[in-house]
């Protein structure tokens, strides 16, 4: 039978820190919200790769916010920790911050949480280490991944449901104070 492994959260827990420069903002000279993204995808690709030791692409992405826009010549930093170890998938909770040096002022622009599945030679889903929890945060952490793993499933139930056909007599009641106008 196979031992299995488990990895501390220290393990693989990863920081990447980015100077937002012109070329990431948008008109309003915010940095647009998919170099965020971009970023978060990629740190979140590390800290799983790192405690699974094999290649992970990202399942899917719980709800981001962007809390506060972050500005050019801001450093922004991303730290990331395995939340949860499911039988090949992890789910990465990513804590985004920038910083302005100037003013020495920090602000947290969002939290999000990344599902990555494991992938072996084959492009196969491959098993994953489960996590040691040291810390009450950590057990946290984990339980809070279990219960919007749940609500997910739910979600995702209600979301089959939406999309049924509707008559168009429906549609049109549903639609009357909307700001649309149908035209058929």
């Amino acid at each position: 039978m196979e031992q299995r492994i488990f990895r501390p959260v220290q393990y693989s827990k990863t920081t990447i820190t980015e100077l937002m420069i012109p070329t990431y903002a948008n008109f309003g000279g915010k940095v647009h919200g998919g170099i965020l993204l971009s970023l978060m995808d990629k740190v979140a690709y590390v800290c799983a790769a790192k405690h699974a030791g094999n290649y992970c692409v990202t399942a899917s992405i719980d709800h981001v916010d962007f809390l506060q826009s972050v500005e050019v010549g801001e450093l922004v930093s991303l730290k990331a920790s395995v939340n949860f170890a499911g039988s090949s998938s992890l789910i990465v909770g990513i804590r985004v911050t920038s910083e302005n040096f100037k003013t020495q002022t920090v602000k947290h622009t969002n939290t999000c949480y990344f599902t990555m599945v494991a992938m072996d030679e084959n492009h196969h889903p491959a098993h994953v280490p489960g996590l040691i929890l040291e810390t009450k945060d950590e057990i946290r952490r984990f339980a809070e991944a279990l219960k919007r793993k749940e609500l997910g499933k739910q979600v995702r139930t209600h979301m089959k449901q939406i999309k049924t056909p509707l008559d168009l007599d429906e549609y049109k009641a549903l639609l009357v104070k909307e700001n649309c106008k149908i035209e058929i």
